[in-house]
């Protein structure tokens, strides 16, 4: 695991954007693993600024999701499709018949699980998984539990995952449940980026790293994945 601190949220997105990118080139037909929430989103910002300046392409990569909420169709403002559309995917040439989600809406859970996986499976894995962490540890949406969890699912959200997420809800109502990819999924993935930023992530991050491994800090799996680096600012690392 390498933990890498910066000065800023510019700087880190910066640094992730390369690896990203660099992958990207290095291997046009990447498949990416990406997350939503404010902690990728400077990222985001300067990926769409190398497309834009003719750096890189987007339009060979497949792309794979960690989650999304139960009962928002896709293009409801607040699902993570419409995040990503957004906020990368409208804004560069990324192919959407190459954009892979969980379907919030599907009536077939369990199906729309094993379908996932199989997914993933057949494009011959995740090259690199983007995160973020919730400030109880989870990644992806895989809440504090008794047990790790291997392929996709669907988890009934924590309080306290709620109330970090509730400030994009204008109108109050945010779904109580989501569908995710699940540890498996995601230690699976050939590399691993995290980021964290803030003094809200600080305790979480301090679990990752320096933490007993335990599903009641999910993240903390994060230790037995061979290639992994953590990305944060001062005040996230504030407890390491």
């Amino acid at each position: 695991m390498n933990v890498v601190k910066l000065q800023s949220t510019y700087d880190i997105s910066v640094e992730v954007a390369k690896i990203i990118t660099e992958q990207i080139n290095n291997k046009p037909d990447s498949v990416l693993g990406f997350a939503t929430g404010s902690s990728p989103v400077e990222t985001y910002k300067r990926i769409i600024e190398k497309y834009e300046k003719g750096e890189v392409s987007l339009k060979n990569i497949t792309t794979f999701n960690l989650d999304e909420y139960c009962g928002l169709p896709r293009d409801n403002v607040n699902s993570y499709f419409y995040f990503m559309k957004d906020n990368l995917f409208g804004k560069t040439d990324v192919d959407f018949s190459k954009v892979n989600f969980l379907s919030g809406t599907s009536g077939e859970i369990e199906e729309e699980c094993k379908a996932y996986r199989k997914a993933i499976e057949e494009a011959g894995g995740i090259d690199i998984q983007i995160l973020g962490i919730g400030t109880n540890g989870h990644i992806g949406f895989n809440e504090p539990s008794d047990s790790f969890t291997d392929g996709p699912f669907k988890v009934k959200l924590t309080q306290s995952t709620i109330d970090s997420n509730k400030k994009y809800f204008e109108d109050g109502n945010m779904p109580t449940h989501a569908l995710t990819m699940g540890i498996g999924d995601i230690m699976r993935a050939k590399k691993i980026v995290l980021i964290a930023t803030g003094e809200a992530k600080a305790k979480a991050i301090f679990g990752t790293v320096k933490g007993e491994v335990t599903p009641m800090c999910p993240a903390s799996v994060l230790q037995n994945h061979p290639d992994v680096t953590i990305f944060i600012d001062e005040e996230a690392g504030k407890l390491l």
